[in-house]
This record gives structure tokens, sequence and C-alpha cells, in this order.
């Protein structure tokens, strides 16, 4: 009999794909990828026995058109458990089971939904056809992980491994089957340019720009700054601290070590990792500027799809759907969310990607900004990615967070920069001052003073309000993430010529402004916030050193403008350090920030308990992938993505949406266009029938009335409509 592992949609057998070509190409693929991180005969077993359970009657009548659903990843992950005993057996049995619909938790017997209770399901399809086509698979012996667990950590670093050799199997399955089932879309992948070119583009743009910047003091400091990344690339991959001042060139002097580093030691890929979505254009954009647009790719969170892999389907839209990037790009430009949640995640869709970390160059962007309530997760799938799968990090910023308490002694942080001391008080351009209580009214008369001027918020809520009442004196603009990222991009262009004509300019920003965007006032007014958030809104301040001395006034607004929780605890913390030093934005200080905060924090550095969950039953390999999962969400609120037609090509986009046959390829294209809220907002739009939902994922905004031009994306509760109504 002549076993099949898929269809091409007809009923003609010889254009279908054999299950044993399937799985030997397959095997081939997660062996190459495995091999990244000395696990190449793991890696190539999983890829090998993944789909045995396909070699039985009732899954090849399914490709046939049979309507009977086919459990064919239990029998192989059964079947390998008793080729390899544990702990290898037992790994690759998590590999095996989840490789359609997700790593399992370990469980127990009762839950028919683990590992365990897959492990002893019964009734299986008789699938023994396998051994007739796979003659010979590898020894056991040479099965065996070169792992190196950290602080005793074994459950955390088992479970990483079985993630990353997952990884490994459903990103060649889903590349072997695309190479099937649409051989076009297989055959464009590929063709990146090589570091080596990359960094000599880059080598080329930066002495350009080198020569052509004037003889400034602060221009030779940035010069030195780009040396001496070049001059520490020669080092040994590892963790390294690059910390920089505001306006020192970091993020492509980082970019300069990065390049060199990999190409140094043999490194695969740049990872650029920024906190914050509505910036990561701004830094693709730069590196495409540097490098040429055929090497960045940007991959961020702003779209999820609505289906969850499936054990079975076979419909080529829906394989092709599910196809999400797996980062094999040589500069990948991502957020936190994506990065992080994606290490911690078990469905297919996320962790495909995660195989390509090993060997790269990991720079994490703004530093300061790791999640606190998942550091210690975070800093422990850090520090598996150096210790065992040979990447190098980079944690760049300003401010520095004290991290060297929570990372093992055997880790050691290396930092980039010369002298950080020498290179503060060179950067030093602004004074910050601590103003007390202000009421909104009294920050308006504040602000109303000065021609030009920056205030930034900690709330939208508060950003409208403030924005309101100052309109009427003129020359107001504010700054959300309730405007889409071209609105933005546009109405920052706009803002920026008006400050470089020297005319009045007063900004109400969220916190959105204060990481990456290149932008410069002389005055900065900013809510009660934590030491590094005060650092970002100062590095808005003077930025090109066209004064003596900016200043940032610091103020401690109304109740509306200062959330509890975390906001008012960073903030806390942050009136502490201002009241024992002078200068709040040194180096001691910003430690000293970092040491209260993360002693203070100390049980909330893993509040969802993700490093004990994977302690608890490591000494019986039971990991709770499923549940860890779900804990792990950088947003707590679930959030829905709104298209808004902003210009003549969203709208050129909206109506293409309507033909296509594959709506899930357009995403990418709408993100410049999307604004995200809240699920009870959407609600409500959806109530207000102000917004209307195609091909079943993508939400558009169908009445303008909910979108101001100043402010961005109105929610009913907040509207007040006129009694026209307009249509896009």
């Amino acid at each position: 009999m002549e076993y099949y592992a898929h269809s091409d949609g007809t009923k003609n057998k010889n254009n279908w794909q054999t299950l044993r070509n399937h799985l030997e190409a397959v095997a081939d693929l997660a062996g190459k990828f495995g091999e990244k991180f000395g696990s190449k005969e793991p890696a190539f077993v999983a890829g090998l026995l993944h789909d045995i359970g396909k070699y039985s009657a009732e899954f090849q009548a399914r490709l046939e058109g049979a309507a009977k659903r086919v459990d064919h990843s239990t029998f192989g992950a059964q079947e390998i458990l008793s080729l390899y005993k544990k702990p290898i057996g037992y790994l690759l049995a998590y590999v095996i089971a989840g490789h359609h619909s997700g790593l399992p938790d370990g469980g127990s017997v009762a839950d028919d939904s683990s590992l365990e209770g897959r492990l002893k399901k019964t009734g299986l399809p008789n699938c023994s056809g396998w051994t007739k086509e796979i003659a010979s698979i590898p020894d056991s012996s040479r099965l065996r992980p070169n792992l190196r667990p950290i602080n005793g950590q074994l459950g955390f670093c088992l479970s990483f491994y079985i993630r990353m050799l997952y990884s490994c199997l459903v990103d060649a399955d889903f590349l072997d089957t695309e190479r099937f089932i649409a051989a076009e879309t297989f055959n464009r992948r590929g063709g990146w340019p090589t570091l080596s070119e990359l960094m000599a583009h880059l080598d080329q743009y930066l002495d350009t720009m080198s020569a052509a910047a004037p003889d400034t003091p602060v221009n030779c400091l940035r010069k030195d700054i780009l040396a001496h990344c070049r001059e520490k690339a020669n080092n040994q991959p590892g963790f390294f601290t690059l910390t920089v001042p505001t306006g020192g060139g970091k993020t492509l002097s980082s970019l300069a070590f990065a390049l060199r580093h990999a190409v140094r030691h043999g490194l695969e890929r740049i990872i650029y990792v920024i906190p914050y979505t509505s910036i990561i254009e701004q830094t693709a954009d730069v590196f495409r500027s540097a490098l040429g647009r055929e090497a960045v790719l940007e991959h961020h969170s702003n779209f999820h799809y609505n289906r969850e892999d499936d054990e079975d389907w076979q419909e080529i839209s829906e394989k092709l759907k599910l196809s999400a990037e797996n980062w094999d790009a040589p500069i990948i430009v991502t957020t936190n969310v994506q990065f992080f949640e994606s290490l911690f995640a078990n469905r297919s869709s996320k962790c495909r990607k995660l195989h390509n970390l090993a060997r790269s160059v990991i720079i994490l962007d703004e530093a300061q900004m790791l999640p606190t309530d998942y550091l210690k997760p975070c800093l422990a799938a850090l520090i598996e990615l150096v210790t065992n799968y040979s990447a190098s990090v980079i944690l760049c910023t300003a401010t520095q967070p004290a991290l060297n308490r929570l990372i093992p002694e055997s880790i050691c942080l290396k930092e980039i920069a010369s002298d950080i001391d020498k290179l503060y008080e060179a950067f030093r351009r602004v004074k910050v001052c601590f103003i007390g209580e202000k009421t909104d009214a009294a920050v308006v008369e504040q602000l109303s003073r000065h021609e030009q001027v920056l205030c930034i918020v900690n709330t939208r809520r508060h950003a409208r309000m403030l924005y309101e009442q100052l309109k009427s004196i003129g020359d107001v603009y504010h700054l959300s993430a309730r405007m889409c990222p071209v609105h933005r991009t546009e109405k920052l262009k706009e803002i920026r010529e008006i400050l470089a004509n020297g005319k009045p300019c007063r900004l109400v920003s969220t916190q959105l402004i204060e990481a990456g965007v290149n932008i410069d006032f002389p005055v900065v007014y900013r809510a009660a916030a934590g030491i590094d958030s005060v650092a970002q809104a100062a590095g808005r301040c003077n930025r090109e050193g066209r004064l003596r001395t900016g200043h940032v006034f610091v103020f401690k607004p109304e109740k509306h403008g200062l959330p509890g929780g975390w906001f008012s605890r960073t903030a806390e913390i942050a009136g502490m350090v201002m009241r024992e030093f002078d200068d709040p934005m040194s180096l001691a200080a910003v430690r000293r920030y970092f040491e209260y905060l993360f002693d203070i924090d100390r049980e909330e550095l893993d509040k969802q308990r993700i490093l004990q969950l994977f302690r608890e039953n490591e000494k019986h390999l039971l990991f709770p992938f499923t549940e860890v999962a779900n804990k792990f969400k950088l947003i707590d609120s679930k959030t829905v993505s709104i298209i808004i037609p902003w210009d003549k090509e969203a709208k050129e986009l909206i109506r293409e949406l309507q033909f296509t046959n594959y709506p899930a390829g357009m995403a990418r294209r709408f993100q410049p266009y999307t604004v995200q809220v809240y699920t009870y907002e959407f609600a409500e739009l959806l109530r207000t029938r102000a917004i209307r939902t195609v091909a079943g994922m993508y939400h558009i905004l169908d009445d303008s009335r909910y979108y101001d031009e100043q402010v961005g994306l109105l929610t009913p509760e907040s509207t007040v409509l006129p009694e026209e109504v307009l249509i896009f």
C-alpha cells in the first residue's frame, strides 16, 4: 500500500506527496535546524517520526475525503517513547504530540489532553506500516543533549530545550508542506544578503554620515562610541550591556557591534527587540536606509489569527493562513511582546521561529523596559539562549537596570561602551526638577507660558483632557496610540518642521513619544513616573544641545493622571531617589532606583510563578506548557485591532481585501493603519455599528465620526456625534 502525507486537492494520487518523502524531508530540515545548537540527531528523529500516525487506513481515507477526524500525533508520541526511553524519549514525545495542537501540559493520566493522558490513550488506528518504510533510526546514545542548567533550574532548562526542538520540527513541517502545496511561495524564500555584505553596507553608510557631520563635541563622542562598539565586537559571544546616553547614536552603534560580532564569530542573524509597537516602523526604516530594504523583516503582534492549530487541517488556504513568519531573515526588528511571548508560547505558529534564535545576536533596545512582572523568567530565557544556544545578548539603554543581583555569578555582564560616567557628563544637557503636585489647570497654565513645550502624561485620557483645555491657546498638538502609525508619522513630521522653524508648538503626548522618537523641545513637563521614564522624557529635551541647559519639570498629577499599581509604585520610588540625589538622572541615581524597585518588588518579578511551575515536577519531566503560555501575557488586557481608512492607500487595501483568496497574507500591509482597542471598547464600537468585520479577522472603522484628525480613534462613550452621518 502507498501511504501519503498530503493531497493536492484532486483525485490524481500521482500528484500527492508520499508520506515517506515528507518524513525524510522534514527530518533533514529539522536536523539542519537542530545542528545550530548541537541537537541534529534529536531534531532529525522528531522530523522522521512526527507523522508516523498517518500510516493508517483511517488517515489515508481522510485524505480521500472521509469526514472522520484522525488523531495521528498521539500514536507518534507513544511510539517514540517505546523506541527511546526517558529522558530523551519523553522530551521527544512532547514535541511529536504537540506538533499540530501545541505543546501539551505534562499533566496526569486523568487528563485526556495532557501528555500523560495521551500516552495512555487506547483505541488508536493500526499504524505499523511505518516500520516497513523507515528502515533505521539513530541510536539513543546519539540523542543525548549537552545542556548546562543555570542555578539548578533543570526543569526550565529541559522545558526550553523541548520548545527549541519543537520549533525545529514545526518549522521544518511547515516548510516542506509549503514546498509541496505552494512551490512558488517556497521558492521565493531565501536569497537574503549575507551578514558580511550588510556589515560592508553599514560601514559605508556610517562613514558617509560621519564625514558629513559637523565636527562638534557631540559628534566626536558619537564617533568614539561607534569605534568602541566596533572594537568590542571581537569579544567572545555572551551577555553584554551597552550604556549610552540619549543622543549618543546607540541604535546604529549597537547594530554595528552586532553585525561585526556576528561575522567575527559565525553567528547567523540580528534580532532587534523594541518595547513599543509604535516605534518599530521607525527603527526598521532606519535600518533599511543603512542596509537596504531587502535585508530587514518587521514582525510584531498587531494581528492574531482566530483559528488555532488543528490536528489534521488539509486545505491549502488554512495551512498558508497559519504559516507565520519563521524569522529566517538576517535582520529582524520585533517587539518585547512578540519576542518574549514566543519564548513561552506552546503553539506552532508562535514557536516556529524559535530555533532561529540559536547562534543569533539579540539586542534589547531600551532594556529598562523589560517587563518587571515577568523579569525573572525573561532573564532565565535570555540566559538559556546565551548558555546553551550560542547566542549573544546586548542590553542597550541609557538607564541600565541593576540586574547583577538577578543574574547568576557564572554569567558575566560585559560593558561595551568605554567610561560611561564620562559619557554621561559629556551628554548631560538638561536639569530635572520636581515641582510638586499640580492640578490640570495649573499644568495648563504653566504650559501656556512656553512657546515650545512638550508635556508627557501616563494615560490617553489625561493626554486628551489636557489637550482639550489647551486648545483655546492655539498651536497645540496631541499624540497617542489611538492614532494609527501613518497618522502619527505624519503628525510627528509636521511637529518637527514647526520646531525647526522656531514656531510655537505645545505638544501633549502619552509615553509613546519617549522611546526612540527623535524630537527636540527646549522644555519638557513629565507627569510623575519611574526614573527610567523620566530619563526617556529628558531625552526629548535639548536633544541636539542647542541650549546650554534644557529643563525637565516632573509634577505629581491629579488622581486621574497617575494610575494605581505599577505606575504609582514606580513614581513613589522615583520620588525617593529625587530626594536622595541632586541629579536624579545620574548613573548612581538610576542604579539606586532599580535596586529599590527590584528589592520592593522582589516577589513580583515572577508574578505568575513561571519558574516555580517548571520546577515543581521537573524530576518527572512534567512541564506545564499550556498553562505557562496562558499565564505569560505581557499585555494584561486583550486588545483588538481596528483598521483606519486613513488615506488613499488604506482605502485601496480595504477594497483589495474584498476579493483576495488569502486575506491573512494582507495582515502586514494593514499594520500601518491599525489602532488597538480594549475588548469592551471594541464591543461598544460593534454595538454602534461603527465597524464592520471582513474575512472573519479584519475589523474596519466604517464611520468617520469616530476618528478625529487631532486625537485619533474615539470610543462611543467619549464621542459627541454631530447630526450628520459621515462615512469614510
